[in-house]
C-alpha cells in the first residue's frame, strides 16, 4: 500500500479561538503547550493573522509581534502560518503597495512561514502584491480560493481561478470553505479537478458549522487532498474546525495514515481543556446550525444580524433579514459572503427591512463596494441599485490600489513620536487608534490585563469582523435604525 500522509494545519493557536471565543486566548494560554505542538509533526500551525493582531492590543494587551516572535521560539521545529487578507493586509481597508511590502517583509522576519492569502472577492488584483512580496522575502506563499455558491461560481470558476493562482505564484492552492458550504460529494469532485488541473498541493479549509466539516475532510482526502485544517478537539467542532484526533484516529492503518501519536495529541489537548474553561465559551458556537446550507450566511455573520436587530429592538424581523440576504447578494454581483463583503451583504439587508424600503438607506461600506473600492464583483450588479446608491459617480474598474499613493512615510512620520519599531509603525497604519493606545501603555511599562470573562463570552458567538454601519441622513427620522450598529470589530472567521 503506498504511503501518502495526509499533511494538518491545526487552528488550535488561531482560527479555533477566533471562532468559539472571539480570538480571546492569550500567549500565556499557549506556552505551556508549545513544546508537545513542536513535536507532533503537523505541516503547520496556524498562530497569527485574521483578528489576532487587532485583539492582542485592543483587548489582551499583547504586542501581536512580541507573541508572534515568542511561539517561534518555543516551536523551533514546526512552520508557523497566518491568515492575510491581500491588499487589506489585516485591516478593514486597502493600503499602498508600500505598506504591504514591508507587512510581508516583518512578518516573515518575526517567524511566519507560511502566508495564506486570500480576497473577498476573489479579485486577483487583490492578491498580486502579497503573492509576490511573500515570495520576495521567503516565505510560502498559500493563496486560497474563497469558496461560495452562486450562478457564477462554478466548478469551472474555481479550477480557471485556481489555475491563474498558481501561474501567478501560490506555493499551494487552499479551498478556503469559511461558511462550511462545500459539502462532502461536492469537495470530491473539486479536489478531484483541481489535482487534474494544478501542480502545487492542494490545502482545504473548512469549519464544522452546518455538521458536514469531518465528512467533507474525508472526502477531499480520499481525492487526494494534500493538507487539511483540523482544531485540537478542545476548540473543535461548531464553528471552529472538525477535531485533529478524530481525523487521525480515522486514517490510522491506511494509506492517508498521518503517523501522528494520539499520546501527544491526548496531552495537548488536555492543556486547552483548561483553557476553554477560562474563555468560558458560548455553547451557541457549539451547536451545528443548518441555516447556513439555506441562506449561505457564514455563522458568525448570523450573530452579528441577531446583534444588529436586538439593538434595534428588532427581533421579530430575523427570518425577514435571512430572506433579504440573498436578494442584496444578487444585487451586488454575488460576492462570496466573507470578510468584509459579508458585512456589508448582511448590514445593508438589515437597513433594508427596517427601513421598510429597500436601498431607502445605502451604507458607506455598501457604496465602497458599488462603486468597486474592493475590487471587480463576480457578476454583473444590478444598476438600478447601483445608480441610487452612488448616483453618477464613477466606478473603478482598475487595481483599487493603483489610485493609492505610498503610505508608510507617512505612518511613521505620524507614529514617531511613540513608535520604537517598523512593527509598531505597522502595527498604527493597521489601527492606528488602537495601536497609538497601547504602544504608549506598553512604552510606559505597562503589565497585561487579567482577562473579562464576561466580555469574552458576550463576544464569542460574534464570528466575523463588522465594518460599522453608516446610515444615511434619512436613517435620522426612525429611531429602530439610527441606533442600528455593529457591536464588535473583531470575531472570528476570516
Amino acid at each position: 500500500m503506498a504511503k501518502n500522509p495526509v499533511k494538518i494545519m491545526d487552528t488550535i493557536l488561531r482560527d479555533a479561538h477566533q471562532s468559539q471565543a472571539a480570538t480571546r486566548m492569550r500567549l500565556e494560554d499557549m506556552l505551556p503547550a508549545c513544546e508537545i505542538l513542536d513535536k507532533v509533526g503537523y505541516w503547520s500551525l496556524e498562530c497569527w493573522g485574521g483578528a489576532t493582531f487587532d485583539v492582542c492590543m485592543r483587548f489582551l494587551n499583547e504586542d501581536p509581534w512580541e507573541r508572534l516572535r515568542a511561539l517561534k521560539k518555543a516551536m523551533p521545529n514546526t512552520k508557523l502560518q497566518m491568515l492575510l487578507r491581500g491588499q487589506n493586509i489585516l485591516g478593514y481597508k486597502h493600503y499602498a503597495d508600500d505598506v504591504v511590502e514591508q507587512f510581508c517583509k516583518k512578518s516573515i522576519e518575526n517567524g511566519i512561514d507560511v502566508v495564506r492569502v486570500f480576497d473577498a472577492l476573489n479579485d486577483t488584483r487583490n492578491m498580486e502584491a502579497a503573492i509576490k512580496f511573500i515570495k520576495l522575502y521567503g516565505g510560502h506563499c498559500e493563496v486560497a480560493i474563497s469558496y461560495t455558491k452562486s450562478p457564477v461560481h462554478s466548478e469551472e470558476y474555481f479550477v480557471k481561478l485556481a489555475m491563474k493562482l498558481e501561474k501567478m505564484g501560490a506555493d499551494s492552492i487552499c479551498i478556503k470553505d469559511m461558511a462550511n458550504l462545500l459539502l462532502p460529494y461536492d469537495a470530491y469532485s473539486l479536489v478531484k479537478k483541481l489535482k487534474d488541473n494544478v501542480s502545487v498541493p492542494i490545502h482545504l479549509h473548512t469549519h464544522n458549522t452546518t455538521g458536514t466539516g469531518d465528512m467533507t475532510n474525508l472526502m477531499a482526502i480520499q481525492a487526494g487532498v494534500d493538507i487539511v485544517d483540523c482544531a485540537l478537539s478542545p476548540m473543535a467542532n461548531g464553528t471552529a474546525q472538525p477535531a485533529t484526533e478524530s481525523l487521525v484516529a480515522t486514517l490510522q492503518g491506511t494509506s492517508r495514515d498521518t503517523g501522528f501519536d494520539l499520546g501527544l495529541l491526548s496531552e495537548a489537548a488536555a492543556h486547552f481543556r483548561t483553557v476553554a474553561d477560562k474563555l468560558d465559551i458560548d455553547p451557541k458556537v457549539l451547536k451545528v446550525d443548518t441555516n447556513t446550507l439555506l441562506y449561505q450566511v457564514p455563522g458568525g455573520m448570523l450573530s452579528n444580524l441577531i446583534s444588529q436587530l436586538k439593538q434595534a429592538n428588532a427581533q421579530d424581523k430575523y427570518y425577514d433579514v435571512l430572506a433579504e440576504i440573498p436578494r442584496v447578494r444578487e444585487d451586488f454581483g454575488y460576492p462570496p459572503l466573507v470578510t468584509p463583503t459579508s458585512q456589508i451583504v448582511g448590514s445593508q439587508a438589515v437597513l433594508n427591512i427596517l427601513a421598510g424600503e429597500r436601498y431607502k438607506m445605502v451604507s458607506k461600506e455598501s457604496k465602497g463596494l458599488l462603486k468597486g473600492e474592493y475590487g471587480q464583483l463576480p457578476a454583473p450588479v444590478n444598476e438600478e441599485v447601483r445608480k441610487k446608491a452612488i448616483g453618477d459617480e464613477e466606478v473603478i474598474t482598475c487595481r483599487p490600489a493603483d489610485l493609492l499613493a505610498p503610505e508608510m512615510d507617512k505612518y511613521r512620520e505620524e507614529s514617531k513620536e511613540f513608535a520604537k519599531s517598523e512593527e509598531d509603525v505597522l502595527s498604527y497604519a493597521l489601527f492606528p487608534q488602537v495601536a497609538e493606545k497601547f504602544i504608549k501603555w506598553r512604552n510606559a511599562g505597562g503589565e497585561a490585563a487579567e482577562p473579562v470573562k464576561e466580555e469574552a463570552k458576550a463576544a464569542a458567538p460574534v464570528a466575523q469582523a463588522a465594518p460599522a454601519v453608516q446610515a444615511a441622513p434619512a436613517a435620522a427620522s426612525d429611531n429602530r435604525v439610527r441606533t442600528l450598529i455593529v457591536e464588535d470589530l473583531t470575531g472570528g472567521n476570516f
